[in-house]
């Protein structure tokens, strides 16, 4: 059997790429579990410096597949907070706070939970002829996976609200210029922008990225004193790393550095 979940290492960077082609990467239960293993796996392994996540086929992730929680007259009503609060939840928190960099290459469809899922990732680069669903509404639910969270940070509240009402497509063109995204490209150029990122990140200051994370991460929240202090402290220790020295000898030498990343 095909495994729904593919994991490659190469110089640093873990590509994982959501496998059911047939079904628009569509997560079941256990694709959920292969999913979050992978990440958990990214995240321990001091060799990884760079996160990867994309989509095999024509779709990058159609959220629940539905099939997968048959439900009709009669029959018992799913859980679908524990669903959420089992394999959902800990997959989002864990993107968020990966302590390294992830890249997600949106290359067609992201629905549902596929679409919060990317918006999980740190830098999201879309193909052209990607879009962007929040479907929730037409199933009478509501976004979770962090939409409700992230998209009207990103997209201030009427935008975001508008999007979970409607249940419109959004392009990857709007997305970029609404300010979802980070980057739109052509098609075919998708692989290859992907990986001179990873590999450009993958030779960066690692422990310093995750500071950078934990930074913007707390920026939502705190207050200006707060962010000020958090600025201090991470910055001391950002400052006592061998990273930190061998940027500044790099930049006197006028060479380029070589992080350790750690």
């Amino acid at each position: 059997m095909t495994e729904d979940v593919l994991t490659k290492v190469d110089a640093g960077v873990a590509t994982i790429t959501l496998n059911r082609p047939g079904k628009l990467n569509a997560f079941t239960a256990p694709m959920l579990d292969a999913f979050m293993a992978a990440l958990t796996e990214a995240a321990a392994d001091v060799r990884i410096r760079v996160v990867t996540l994309t989509g095999s086929g024509r779709g990058f992730c159609a959220g629940q597949d539905l099939s997968d929680r048959k439900v009709a007259p009669g029959d018992d009503v799913p859980d679908l907070g524990k669903s959420l609060e089992e394999r959902y939840n800990p997959a989002v928190r864990l993107l968020r706070t990966m302590p390294k960099p992830v890249i997600v290459g949106v290359n067609g469809v992201a629905a549902g939970a596929g679409a919060n899922l990317a918006l999980a990732g740190d830098l999201v680069i879309a193909a052209k002829s990607a879009r962007f669903v929040q479907s929730f509404a037409r199933l009478g639910l509501v976004p979770d996976s962090g939409g409700t969270f992230f998209l009207p940070r990103a997209l201030g509240m009427p935008r975001a609200v508008g999007l979970a009402l409607t249940g419109d497509t959004l392009s990857a063109q709007q997305a970029a210029e609404w300010g979802l995204i980070w980057q739109v490209v052509d098609d075919d150029a998708l692989p290859g922008v992907l990986a001179d990122l990873a590999a450009q990140l993958a030779k960066g200051p690692t422990a310093g990225y995750a500071k950078i994370k934990e930074a913007f991460a707390a920026s939502l929240e705190n207050s200006l004193d707060a962010q000020l202090d958090l600025e201090r402290d991470l910055q001391r220790a950002a400052g006592r790393s061998r990273d930190y020295q061998e940027g500044v000898a790099a930049f006197m030498e006028k060479r380029t550095p070589q992080f350790e990343g750690r």
